[in-house]
């Protein structure tokens, strides 16, 4: 019993220094984006604004191309998160539930994209887009996107639809729906704790993906967040108030998605890792 007390002491005592490490960042990141400049810059260390101002926010949302660097933002990583999950969406059912010449080959593919170096493919990438004259545009970061959270999102959806018993599915073709309305009606709805997981995952991935759209987009009205908050020594020079604001919404996005999607989407994953 003592053993057991201090083993669970030992480890929420670790977990609360893992917590703390991981947390503190963010939590510096906030309050300074609304500490006035003279507590930014304070000699001693300000924990709590005193005198919150969102005069920070406002120097970040009128910068130039603000609006333009939120849309590329969304565009690129909501299109390749729901084309992700669309063509995951097919293949997991195909891989789970058909048997097909090939059919571990692909599997083994799928690991194989899992494990796919980007950064070493950032030159081809670049020529295949540069060819295409399609540089400083959306779209090629949109297909690029997909392609880096296909793997994990068939992978992990496979694990769901095989844990499906088929007896629903072939109960509901009994019953009289055709295979599309079984899908639909029957595996579809039980599939959402593993959607949820997946996009939460894809959104994060692309969402703060920067690699990529340094290479291909150069254009500054083409940037997308994450590669304009690199450029804050020329956006905002010395205004680390501004920064840290224009961080914080970068941030915002992805801490709503994750506290609306919580429960359901870490279920998701833990289930979507053992299942099949």
């Amino acid at each position: 019993m003592r053993s057991s007390l201090v083993s669970r002491i030992s480890f929420n005592a670790v977990a609360l220094v893992l917590t703390v490490v991981f947390v503190f960042p963010v939590y510096w990141m906030v309050t300074t984006a609304f500490k006035p400049n003279n507590q930014i810059i304070s000699s001693s260390p300000v924990w709590v604004p005193t005198s919150p101002t969102f005069a920070h926010f406002t120097t970040a949302m009128h910068a130039q191309f603000f609006g333009n660097y939120w849309v590329n933002s969304l565009t690129a990583t909501v299109g390749a998160v729901l084309a992700a999950l669309v063509i995951a969406l097919l293949a997991s059912v195909a891989v789970a539930r058909m048997r097909f010449r090939g059919r571990k080959a692909f599997i083994l593919m799928i690991m194989v994209a899992q494990m796919a170096p980007w950064a070493v493919m950032q030159i081809a990438i670049y020529m295949i887009v540069r060819d295409q004259n399609m540089l400083n545009a959306i779209l090629p970061l949109l297909l690029f996107y997909m392609m880096m959270v296909l793997p994990f999102t068939i992978w992990t959806l496979r694990n769901f639809v095989a844990a499906i018993p088929k007896e629903l599915e072939e109960s509901a073709l009994i019953d009289g729906c055709s295979r599309f309305g079984a899908f639909w009606r029957i595996i579809f709805p039980l599939l959402a704790p593993g959607l949820m997981a997946t996009s939460l995952f894809g959104f994060i991935t692309a969402w703060g993906e920067y690699p990529l759209v340094l290479v291909l987009n150069k254009d500054p009205a083409h940037y997308t967040l994450p590669l304009w908050l690199t450029q804050f020594q020329s956006v905002f020079g010395s205004d680390w108030g501004a920064t840290m604001a224009a961080s914080t919404l970068f941030a915002l996005p992805v801490l709503v998605l994750f506290m609306i999607m919580q429960r359901r989407a870490v279920g998701g994953l833990t289930a979507g890792a053992v299942k099949g």
